[in-house]
């Protein structure tokens, strides 16, 4: 397969507030990535997530440069992906840095483990996913951060948590497909009748 690359110029960017409200039309997975060890850990809520590969398993997340999360990346190479369900908004909310919280004290008011890695993992999410850095790509204000997956915990199937237009949106699938049934195509008259 051959690539193409051509070097375009424009005069500008997009405005920046723009681009953040377009951005804010794409609903994203809330996760709270946790770095460090020990007392020396702190996280960040994210909805920047994705997987990468199946074999070997990695995934991607992005991250700010200037977060407190960096530079423990940085130091312990590795990092923990909780994938919250729709009951972890505090959880969502604490991770954020919203109400002041800094470092360990964002852990507090939850259960957490710890395995491979070491690093602080969610008791209780939809999967929590223990990962080694494998490479991190620095670019503009963030890190894009490639995690070789050690290990995956996977809870009881629960309610997901989303964020979507400014607010955190719940998504249950048993609803949802009721909800969806009921606004779907009509049903053929001939199979109705049966």
């Amino acid at each position: 397969m051959n690539s193409v690359v051509r070097n375009l110029t424009f005069d500008r960017d997009a405005p920046p507030a723009a681009f953040r409200n377009a951005m804010r039309s794409l609903a994203g997975g809330v996760s709270v990535i946790t770095v460090g060890r020990g007392k020396d850990i702190t996280g960040m809520t994210v909805t920047s997530v994705s997987s990468l590969s199946v074999e070997p398993p990695t995934l991607i997340v992005s991250v700010n440069r200037q977060s407190s999360s960096w530079p423990l990346l940085q130091r312990y190479g590795a990092f923990g992906v909780n994938i919250l369900s729709a009951d972890q908004v505090d959880v969502a909310e604490r991770f954020s840095g919203k109400d002041g919280l800094k470092g360990a004290e964002r852990f507090t008011g939850a259960q957490w483990l710890t395995r491979a890695t070491g690093v602080p993992l969610l008791s209780g999410a939809l999967a929590a996913i223990d990962c080694e850095v494998e490479e991190t790509i620095e670019r503009h204000s963030h890190a894009i951060v490639i995690g070789r997956v050690r290990e995956v915990i996977t809870g009881s199937p629960h309610t997901a948590l989303t964020y979507w237009d400014g607010q955190y949106v719940a998504i249950d699938q048993d609803e949802d497909n009721l909800k969806l049934a009921e606004v779907s195509l009509p049903t053929p008259r001939a199979l109705r009748e049966i």
